[in-house]
């Protein structure tokens, strides 16, 4: 087996992320305005949630995610072809986010901070959640219905993300 290749860690940025997803935070808001008589700042429609594709519908749930050491091999990814996922930390614990527009190719590494959530769309290869430095729970918006959702495959190559 050859050597792991190195996986550059981006910022995660709406502009760098947008072919796989939305990135979910305040200025990714479609709108903002004042309810509940001015105490409350909206930010709406952050994310376009995906859910109905074959009779499927959305379903809220929390993934508890256990801390991955570092430097960490990616060698597999996964994704789900009949709706999207979202993944919003419920705390400000940064984590990482692995996406592929191709298991074929390159995947690229994204450093999620400051509560920054994600929305990949329908389709979009993407590694299961990488959480760091400690134990971190995530509130996750995905598809609950018939069909087959989740694709599996083992990357040809072997890449290493280290901050």
């Amino acid at each position: 087996m050859s050597e792991p290749l190195p996986l550059r860690v981006e910022a995660l940025t709406r502009e760098a992320f947008a072919a796989f997803g939305d990135v979910i935070e305040p200025a990714s808001a479609a709108q903002t305005y004042a309810i509940n008589a001015g105490t409350t700042t909206r930010f709406h429609d952050l994310a376009r949630i995906d859910t109905d594709r074959d009779g499927g519908r959305p379903v809220l749930s929390l993934f508890r995610a256990q801390p991955r050491e570092l430097p960490f091999a990616i060698t597999q990814l996964e994704r789900h072809p009949l709706g999207s996922q979202a993944f919003v930390p419920l705390s400000q614990r940064p984590y990482l986010v692995v996406v592929a527009e191709d298991p074929a190719g390159t995947p690229r590494a994204f450093l999620a901070s400051n509560g920054q959530g994600v929305n990949y769309r329908a389709g979009t290869w993407h590694h299961p959640l990488l959480a760091l430095d400690d134990v971190s729970d995530f509130l996750v918006i995905d598809r609950a219905g018939p069909g087959s959702n989740c694709d599996e495959v083992d990357l040809s190559t072997t890449f290493t993300v280290c901050l």
